[in-house]
């Protein structure tokens, strides 16, 4: 059976970027998606599209079909009150290089990392981690199947099911959101973005999608 549009399809993977391994499937333990519904980025659908289980597989992937070019306008200034919760501020979480799960005006959770901590400011950059940047997979197809009624319906894992707005912010109970003009920060108690399950990488930007910060 080929990989094309509707199939669930389980993979081993290992991305490297600039030379360095960022991230690989556990031994045993392949990611499973459905081909064509946007769960990986487009660039390796493509590199996917048409194999058959037991084949090995290639690809290098353009910024332009991975997670896009680096984008300067997403990286900017907001009030350093925004991180406060209960009038306290929380200047555990404003560490550089941290990942700070937000909500915009929209009311979507966005994931920015500190990039610098002024006076009376923090820079964000809003752009994906792997912005601009090639990656290179290399991996094997597990196996490749027919998706049921019910996966087509709800998804592999429940993700095509509507979700609770209140699960946005409240990750562990002790999550806190400040509300600023534009922005709050949804706080976990411990400044940290939470990753499902074992894979962090190559997720695409449609239904199920799993950033990867």
């Amino acid at each position: 059976m080929k990989i094309e549009k509707g199939k669930v399809v389980a993979i081993s993977y290992k991305l490297d970027v600039d030379g360095k391994v960022m991230d690989a499937s556990p031994e045993g333990r392949p990611l499973e998606y459905i081909q064509g519904e946007h769960m990986l980025i487009s660039g390796l659908e493509k590199a996917l599209e048409g194999m058959q289980a037991g084949e090995s597989y290639e690809a290098t992937i353009a910024p332009e079909e991975a997670y896009g070019t680096y984008n300067p306008k997403l990286k900017f200034d907001i009030p350093k009150n925004s991180f406060e919760v209960d009038g306290k501020l929380r200047e555990d979480l404003l560490v550089v290089g941290n990942m700070i799960p937000m909500l915009n005006g929209a009311g979507q959770v966005v994931h920015g990392m500190i990039a610098d901590v002024k006076e009376d400011l923090v820079t964000m950059d809003f752009n994906h981690s792997l912005a601009g940047k090639t990656l290179h997979f290399t991996g094997e197809v597990v196996s490749v199947r027919e998706a049921t009624e019910k996966e087509i319906k709800e998804g592999l894992h429940g993700e095509y099911l509507p979700q609770e707005e209140e699960h946005h912010c409240h990750r562990h109970g002790e999550g806190r959101c400040h509300h600023d003009d534009d922005h709050k920060c949804c706080h976990d108690g411990e400044g940290k973005c939470d990753k499902d399950g074992d894979h962090q990488c190559c997720h695409g930007e449609g239904k199920g999608k799993c950033d990867c910060q």
